[in-house]
C-alpha cells in the first residue's frame, strides 16, 4: 500500500544531516522544538507561532539532542561540544548548564527529575537537575558512542544503544554501580532507534543502523528477542502507536524500495501496513504528538513532514486494538513554506 500525502510540510533549512543527533522533540505543551544548525526553534501547533529559543554563535558548535521534561517546564539540549543545557521555555531563559561529558551529547531522555544523557565519550551520566552538584551517576559501559537512550513508562528500566553495535538495558535502582540488566549484542549496527511500548510494560522495539536494518522486538526481562524483522534499510527513528497495535519506522540509506521511507507494522505479526512517501532525502528523527495522532519526520531534505498516520482511538475496537486502514489513504496535503 502506497500512501503520497502528507498533512503538512515545513521547511527546515539548516537540518543537518547526521544520522547519530536527535534535534527534534514535542512537548505536552504542544510545542515543537526543533535545532536546524546552530540555530533551535520552537513552533506551536496551535496558533503555527515560531519562535527562535537559541543560536550558538561560532561555527564549532550547534545542538545535537533536544528532549522537553515530561511536564514540559524544561528542554534540555545537548550540543556538539559537550555541554548540557536546561532552558525555562516561558521566559526564554537559561537555567543552567550541566557538565560531566567530554564530547558531543547526542542523546537525552527524562525520567522525573532525572536527565540522562549519552555521548561520543562513550558515557552516560544521570543528573538529578534539583540538585546543585547534579552529577548522580556515571556509567561507562558501551565502547562507542551513546547515541540512542530511552526510559521506560514506569521509569524503572533505561536503555541505551550505541555506536558499537550494543544495546544495555538498565534498572534505574543499580545505575550507581554500573550494572546492566541485559546486555545485547544481536545488533550489527547502530543502535540508534528505541521505543519502549506503551501496553507491554517490558517490551522494547530497537532499530540498527544501515549494516544492520533491522526491528528487534525484546522481552527486557528475560532479555530474549521476540521478533525479527528485516527492512534492509537504515532505522533513524521508531515509534509506538498508542491507540492501536502499530508501530511506525523511520528509515534512511537503503538499496531497496524502503530508503526514506516511513513504514508502518502491526504489532506483534510485525506484518507491514503500508509505506509513506516523499522525504527526498533520509530521514533523521521522528516524533510523536502529544495526542498520540501524529508524527513528525525531519528528513535531510530539509523538510518536517507531519502525518496522521495513527489517528484517534477507534470506537469499538475492544482488545483487538487495530486501526482502520482506511485512514491510511486520507491525508490532506497543506503546504507551509
Amino acid at each position: 500500500m502506497w500512501v503520497q500525502g502528507e498533512k503538512r510540510v515545513l521547511d527546515a533549512p539548516r537540518l543537518r544531516n547526521d544520522y547519530y543527533s536527535n534535534i527534534m522533540s514535542w512537548g505536552i505543551n504542544n510545542i515543537l522544538a526543533v535545532a536546524l544548525g546552530p540555530e533551535l526553534y520552537l513552533w506551536n501547533s496551535e496558533d503555527q507561532a515560531v519562535h527562535k529559543l537559541l543560536q550558538v554563535r561560532g561555527g564549532n558548535d550547534w545542538p545535537t539532542s533536544v528532549t522537553w521534561s515530561e511536564d514540559a517546564s524544561t528542554l534540555a539540549v545537548g550540543y556538539m561540544c559537550s555541554n548540557l543545557q536546561l532552558w525555562d521555555v516561558e521566559s526564554s531563559k537559561l537555567i543552567r548548564s550541566l557538565q560531566g561529558h567530554s564530547g558531543r551529547i547526542a542523546s537525552t531522555a527524562w525520567n522525573g527529575h532525572i536527565l540522562t544523557s549519552g555521548s561520543r565519550d562513550k558515557s552516560i551520566i544521570n543528573h538529578d537537575v534539583r540538585a546543585a552538584n547534579s552529577l548522580a551517576s556515571c556509567i561507562k559501559r558501551h565502547a562507542d558512542e551513546v547515541c540512542g537512550l530511552k526510559w521506560s513508562t514506569e521509569g524503572n528500566r533505561l536503555a541505551s544503544g550505541g555506536n558499537e553495535n550494543l544495546l544495555y538495558i538498565w534498572e534505574a535502582s543499580k545505575m550507581s554501580s554500573s550494572k546492566f540488566l541485559h546486555r545485547l549484542s544481536d545488533h550489527c549496527a547502530a543502535v540508534k532507534a528505541l521505543a519502549w511500548c506503551p501496553y507491554q510494560n517490558n517490551v522494547l522495539a530497537s532499530g540498527g543502523g544501515l549494516s544492520d536494518g533491522c526491528i528487534k522486538i525484546w522481552n527486557t526481562e528475560k532479555g530474549i528477542c521476540i521478533n525479527n524483522i528485516e527492512t534492509k534499510a537504515q532505522i533513524c527513528g521508531l515509534e509506538w502507536n498508542r491507540h492501536h497495535k502499530e508501530i511506525l519506522s523511520g528509515h534512511g540509506y537503503s538499496i531497496t524500495e524502503n530508503q526514506n521511507k516511513l513504514c508502518l507494522w502491526r504489532y506483534p505479526s510485525m506484518t507491514k501496513v503500508g509505506e509513506l512517501g516523499n522525504h527526498k532525502s533520509r530521514i533523521i528523527n521522528l516524533c510523536q504528538s502529544p495526542d498520540g495522532i501524529t508524527v513528525i519526520s525531519a528528513g535531510a531534505d530539509e523538510t518536517l513532514r507531519f502525518w496522521d498516520v495513527f489517528g484517534p482511538p477507534t470506537a469499538g475496537a475492544g482488545n483487538s486494538m487495530v486501526s482502520d486502514l482506511q485512514g491510511l489513504l486520507s491525508f490532506r496535503t497543506s503546504l507551509l513554506r
